[in-house]
């Protein structure tokens, strides 16, 4: 029986640090490209086959790698193409780049991706994360996936409605036992945006909350707000070498947000206007950034020796300098992780993916 190693497109010890958005992590003891999406289900056959573990790649943009890399064998997702359909859907596979997506779509004048223009990463991230930005969420338009069970060995196509698709989560997070092929999507086909419901962008636009605008307009304006962000990913800006925002935004029920507003407010000021977002389900969201830097972690906030620091645009995301490790980033995220807690008792949850390395 082949070993993955032995199957075409394969290498042994590759760097995978190469592959992430953060720059950083070690080799994988074997190494295999995906052209399709059929070599994808091909190759992870042949990983299961010999009972070796499987970390699958694309972006890399939602990943963090410890320096001691992967004890098995890493699949680069690396299918493209995509296509929209006469009744306005968006066929794409897993492989393809997310913001060609949403620039092709918005270019042939479709709505309903503009919001989550410039998110850095692949097609099929997307439903596994429940990609979401400036109000809007991939669940919003996502129709279903095709995907391949390990389980069953077989390619299934799954409906959003079985995904269980929640805030930056989803059945698909936190388990390799289905892997995303492509993914349907239900465009706007007048052209325009959804409703406008986040304030800094009604603000960007000058438009009042729940005004509908030309997607295009709206993609420049997004791209404009990540870029002073550093969320536009440029290999020349090292506050773009992260893995977009760290730390997810908390949720909490009414109760547990009124005792974490009244220990923000004893803190900070009786007076202070805390940013609070609906939730959904009679949630309440705060910002992870707002209460980052209230508790002392100003932008540009060095790690270990400054190989690691938040970003000098938005503190959400912990950036590599050029020269760190991910134990650097990890300690970074734990000193910033603990600060939280210890002055507002709200514990901060990451949000990329952690593979061989832990908070």
């Amino acid at each position: 029986m082949k070993s993955p190693a032995s199957t075409s497109a394969a290498r042994d010890a590759v760097d995978l640090s190469a592959f992430t958005t953060l720059r950083l992590g070690g080799p994988a003891r074997h190494f295999v490209v995906a052209a399709t999406g059929q070599s994808c289900v091909d190759a992870i056959r042949a990983v299961d086959a010999v009972g070796e573990p499987l970390l699958l790649l694309a972006g890399g943009s939602n990943l963090v790698i410890g320096d001691g890399g992967f004890d098995g064998t890493a699949v680069l997702m690396n299918s493209t193409g995509f296509e929209i359909d006469d009744g306005g859907v968006l066929h794409a596979a897993a492989g393809q780049d997310w913001d060609a997506v949403v620039a092709r779509t918005v270019a042939a004048g479709y709505g309903g991706l503009e919001c989550l223009s410039g998110i850095p990463g692949s097609v099929g991230a997307t439903p596994v994360q429940n990609v979401g930005a400036y109000g809007v969420e991939l669940s919003d338009l996502l129709r279903d996936v095709d995907l391949y069970d390990r389980r069953l060995g077989a390619v299934r196509t799954v409906p959003a409605s079985e995904l269980e698709l929640g805030y930056r989560t989803s059945a698909l997070k936190g388990t390799d036992a289905a892997v995303v092929l492509s993914i349907r999507l239900e465009l706007r086909r007048d052209g325009l945006s959804g409703p406008i419901r986040f304030p800094e962008l009604a603000r960007a636009l000058n438009v009042d909350l729940g005004a509908r605008v030309p997607a295009a307009l709206v993609r420049a304006a997004v791209l404009n707000l990540r870029r002073v962000k550093g969320m536009v990913l440029d290999a020349a800006d090292h506050d773009t070498w992260s893995a977009g925002s760290f730390f997810t935004n908390p949720l909490f029920d009414a109760v547990q947000a009124a005792a974490v507003l009244e220990r923000v407010r004893a803190r900070v000021g009786p007076k202070v206007a805390v940013p609070q977002y609906p939730g959904g389900a009679g949630r309440t969201k705060l910002s992870a950034a707002w209460l980052i830097e209230r508790a002392g972690f100003a932008r540009g906030h060095p790690g270990p020796g400054g190989r690691v620091a938040l970003s000098g645009k938005h503190t959400l995301a912990l950036t590599n300098r050029g020269d760190a490790d991910t134990e650097d980033l990890l300690v970074l995220a734990r000193e910033i992780r603990d600060g939280v807690a210890s002055c507002f008792g709200v514990t901060l949850a990451p949000e990329p993916v952690l593979i061989n390395c832990s908070l």
